[in-house]
């Protein structure tokens, strides 16, 4: 293989090129018998789906998309769970030059409904038990402009389609579009401090970024079982779980259960796992329930991403596994470009405080707190990306929002700001501080105050809500909440109960306040912002 800059380059021509079609890069051009998913039942059953296969039955199913009117550009919205169906359904979606729209299955249906506004949406497709979250109501449009698919045998509403029914009303499979590099094959929603969810558009060439991560970081090779848990709905379980590994030809576990210690042990020991990617949560829930692995367990890789990893776990992990915890950095908007990296090629020295240094394709450096220049070697600022020093870079700004896409690059457009803040040393690695957007990182999971704050304000009681994040050992963090009441409204244990299970049926099942207590009145800036730092070592 090329060095690594060369590796870029050639990757960069391939995926940046006019005549890319992500079904060919990521289904057609590999060997028809290679397993390309492996979905696991919480029986640890397997179903294994072949490269082949998956071409087949995503072009049956394209069909007929087709039949329905989608073409290219076109959105299509899945609310899936992992497994073959979603990787079929989005195979169908990329073979049409559609862009996929992952949606989370936790969401409530006004979470959902925030990411369905862009007027491109055709279809969702969506598993049986989601099919209420879509039904006419206070958030879903009596007469939407979609049509909805379900994965069960039989259509559960009348109109609706099944992903059998569509695979039969096709005519003829259609060839494997070519939109190129520039054209968006996904379209994926992050949430920050204010406003509602910002559309990120990830075009064919941020496959480059994301082959660099797989191959560098990762170090998946042709010969490893390869794991990653996160869910597909997010950045790193959609990126990573599913797309880069299918890129490389490779084989992708999907688990099709909730998360549990025990559970997560028996897939390592079954299938004989061993490149595993995950969460620090999953790591620090492994420490806390498990004593002792299987002796059938034995990982090569190990690696995490979604928010910092301590050094206590990369030390509990090394004890156990025998091997470290990798940690890795990235956003929605980047793809992963920072860690400690696995492949030999690119191995750096395993510093268990720091997130590693810059991928390959990648310039990561630390401005100044106020101006936009380096800050010198140790010095606390902004984590930023230098555009023009890195070739893998792809985002250029947020769906039809450009005022969000000006405040994450400075006026010239030589940096992109990542709303983190941290130091960087002088041989290159990061040390990460907080993030600089009030986003909170909970399992995983970017939770950003105003959907939680939305949800809250729909309860008469609450005047003012204002939520941030606090340390946790497990979780990394959980969402907290202050609130003040309404006139007639009084504090206790019960209304902060309704309060969490308002945030539940509103937003989202995994986002309710662990923490949540009453005030008369919020602290604010002169200007009105509300102080989250004050309230994070208070609340």
């Amino acid at each position: 293989m090329p060095e690594p800059a060369q590796q870029i380059r050639d990757w960069l021509a391939t995926y940046g090129s006019p005549t890319a079609s992500v079904a060919r890069l990521l289904c057609d051009r590999h060997p028809a018998d290679a397993v390309a998913v492996t979905e696991i039942g919480p029986d640890l059953r397997p179903r294994d789906l072949t490269y082949g296969e998956l071409a087949e039955r995503s072009g049956r199913v394209a069909a007929g998309m087709a039949h329905l009117g989608i073409g290219p550009g076109d959105h299509v919205a899945t609310l899936l769970g992992k497994g073959i169906d979603f990787a079929v359904t989005a195979m169908a979606v990329w073979r049409l030059g559609a862009v996929h729209v992952p949606l989370f299955t936790a969401f409530a249906p006004s979470a959902i409904a925030h990411r369905l506004l862009h007027p491109a949406v055709r279809l969702i497709v969506c598993d049986d038990d989601q099919r209420p979250k879509l039904e006419p109501g206070r958030d879903m449009p009596a007469d939407p402009p979609w049509r909805i698919a379900t994965t069960g045998g039989t259509p559960l509403r009348e109109g609706d389609h099944t992903l059998a029914s569509l695979a039969a009303s096709g005519t003829a499979e259609p060839p494997a579009a070519a939109v190129g590099g520039d054209s968006p094959f996904i379209l994926l929603h992050t949430s920050g401090t204010a406003g509602p969810p910002k559309a990120v558009p990830v075009p064919v060439r941020a496959l480059a970024a994301m082959h660099a991560y797989h191959h560098y970081a990762l170090d998946v090779r042709d010969d490893d079982v390869y794991w990653n848990t996160a869910d597909p709905g997010w950045a790193y379980g959609l990126y990573h779980g599913l797309v880069s590994p299918l890129l490389a030809g490779q084989r992708t576990l999907q688990l099709r259960a909730g998360f549990d210690p025990e559970l997560t042990l028996d897939v390592l020991a079954t299938y004989g796992v061993t490149n595993l990617a995950a969460s620090p949560t999953v790591y620090r829930s492994l420490r806390a329930t498990v004593k002792t692995l299987p002796p059938e367990i034995a990982v090569r890789r190990l690696s995490s991403a979604g928010e910092p990893l301590g050094p206590d776990v990369v030390d509990w992990a090394t004890d156990r596994f025998g091997v470290p915890v990798h940690d890795h950095y990235g956003q929605s908007e980047l793809g992963m470009c920072v860690g400690h990296h696995g492949h030999d090629a690119v191995a750096t020295d395993l510093r268990p405080a720091s997130l590693g240094t810059a991928l390959p394709g990648w310039s990561v450096t630390v401005l100044d707190q106020i101006a936009d220049h380096e800050a010198p070697p140790g010095g606390f600022g902004r984590v930023a990306v230098d555009v023009k020093g890195s070739p893998a870079m792809w985002f250029t700004g947020y769906l039809g929002n450009p005022a969000a896409t000006a405040a994450r690059f400075t006026p010239d457009g030589h940096w992109f700001l990542t709303g983190d803040t941290g130091s960087r040393d002088r041989d290159g690695y990061l040390y990460f501080s907080s993030r600089d957007d009030d986003a909170i990182l909970m399992s995983g999971y970017r939770i950003g105050p105003f959907d939680v704050e939305t949800a809250l304000l729909e309860h008469p009681a609450v005047a003012e809500s204002a939520v941030y994040g606090v340390p946790d050992e497990l979780r990394g963090q959980v969402v907290a909440a202050t609130v003040v009441l309404n006139e007639g409204w009084r504090a206790g244990d019960e209304l902060a109960d309704d309060l969490r299970d308002i945030v539940r049926t509103r937003f989202a099942a995994h986002a309710y306040p662990r923490r949540i207590t009453f005030a008369e009145n919020l602290p604010k800036t002169p200007s009105g912002k509300i102080r989250r730092a004050r309230l994070r070592r208070t609340g």
